[in-house]
């Protein structure tokens, strides 16, 4: 009972934050970022020390990196809470789309599209304004350590008509279907994904990567989008759409699933070096160990 205070609370915050003009979320935002920064001690260093290994930074860069990277994610977290009041005027005011054509093609193949993404910029936002846009929106989901942060986050997903399946479920067949129907299919494939991943060299060091986006673009024949979320210097955002790759079949299964595997990260890996901060550094990334022979 206790713990269901922890969603009411959270969704009155939404409430309250709903009425803020965007200008105001962003102030607001830099604020926490900033105080989020002092405070979050494991995930600064954490942060510090992964942004100067995998980027050949400078203490003094990564920590002014890292710090530009916790004031977009406190903007951030105000934005989500925004969601409720978020609408097709308000995304074609605060959100731009480059390169619309690529995702607009590659639905038009009636195949679905596998569509690649990372954790960057605000992603939720992401999701809602290709939604509002009218784009055929799917999610596969990895549930948040918190179950009403969860709860809050899937409910603000489907105000908008995303279809949502939980990762590492039975769900997964779900998000076949919908793929079959020719919808969309969102993978964040920049998460640490143990020993059922591959290990895929990421900014130069060896990282389990999940291999289902290059499962479902083999099994469906589906074309692979790769789109990224970016803030722009004046807080609003850029999606950035990139043209379609394909699963090449050379009749080796293993060694095809890698290879694809392997350009998908080299894609999401380029757009952390374009955009360094607004990735989040403070993620396990490199948990999983290889395992020695």
């Amino acid at each position: 009972m206790a713990n269901e205070w922890q969603y009411h609370i959270w969704k009155l915050a939404s409430r309250l934050v709903c009425l803020l003009p965007h200008p105001v979320l962003l102030a607001t935002g830099r604020i926490l970022g900033r105080l989020y920064y002092r405070l979050a001690k494991k995930q600064r260093i954490r942060a510090i020390e992964q942004s100067r290994e995998r980027l050949g930074l400078s203490q003094p860069e990564a920590e002014a990196m890292i710090k530009k990277s916790f004031i977009k994610l406190g903007q951030t977290f105000l934005e989500v809470l925004h969601m409720p009041a978020l609408t097709q005027e308000k995304v074609r005011r605060y959100i731009t789309i480059e390169n619309r054509h690529y995702l607009e093609e590659a639905l038009a193949g009636k195949k679905g599209v596998v569509f690649l993404t990372g954790h960057l910029g605000n992603w939720e936002w992401f999701g809602a304004a290709l939604a509002l846009e009218g784009f055929p929106v799917a999610d596969i989901i990895k549930a948040q350590p918190n179950e009403h942060h969860t709860r809050i986050l899937n409910e603000h997903r489907e105000l908008f008509g995303i279809e949502l399946f939980a990762s590492g479920t039975s769900e997964i067949i779900g998000a076949a279907r919908a793929l079959k129907k020719g919808k969309m299919l969102a993978f964040f494939a920049d998460q640490d994904a143990g020993h059922d991943g591959v290990f895929v060299d990421f900014l130069g060091k060896p990282a389990a990567t999940p291999l289902g986006p290059a499962v479902f673009a083999r099994k469906f024949k589906a074309p692979v989008v790769p789109g990224f979320i970016v803030r722009n210097p004046d807080g609003t955002h850029r999606i950035m759409l990139e043209p379609p790759i394909y699963f090449e079949d050379t009749g080796n299964p293993e060694a095809d699933l890698y290879t694809m595997t392997e350009r998908m990260t080299r894609i999401i890996e380029s757009a952390v070096k374009d955009y360094p901060d607004e990735w989040l550094w403070f993620k396990k990334r490199w948990n999983t160990e290889v395992k020695s022979s």
